[in-house]
């Protein structure tokens, strides 16, 4: 587990945003549960999220069409929500970062650590802005 000091601007750069932190599996449970479209973020602290996953999100937040609700937990510090948010995004193996889209509690979309790491910003938000358009 990280330390809260050391991951807590890396959440804030989400919740800043207007994306819900989840911290528990309940919490999980209770947002997938929701109808409408639910975006799930896998936060990390790996270079790839800082460099291009956190700020792909954040510009794909300026989509015309948005999901339902934007959340996000945090691998290596969530650790039971992060395990039931990965429930939800079976058959994919664990990944981190990573960014699911539920539509009424089903996945939809997903981009993998592959889809993040080595992929700019802007062609993870261009990738996560289609699926809002089709899905939202």
């Amino acid at each position: 587990m990280y330390p809260p000091e050391l991951t807590a601007p890396m959440e804030a750069q989400l919740v800043e945003a207007g994306v819900t932190a989840l911290k528990t599996p309940e919490e999980v449970e209770a947002a997938l549960a929701k109808e409408g479209t639910t975006l799930v973020v896998v936060n990390s602290v790996c270079g790839c999220a800082a460099g291009t996953a956190r700020p792909g999100v954040l510009a794909s937040l300026q989509n015309a069409k948005l999901p339902t609700q934007a959340t996000t937990v945090f691998a290596g510090v969530d650790g039971p929500a992060v395990q039931k948010a990965r429930e939800y995004m079976i058959p994919f193996p664990p990944s981190s970062p990573a960014v699911a889209l539920f539509k009424d509690g089903q996945l939809v979309h997903m981009l993998e650590r592959h889809h993040i790491e080595g992929h700019s910003a802007e062609a993870i938000a261009a990738n996560l802005s289609g699926a809002y358009d089709e899905y939202c």
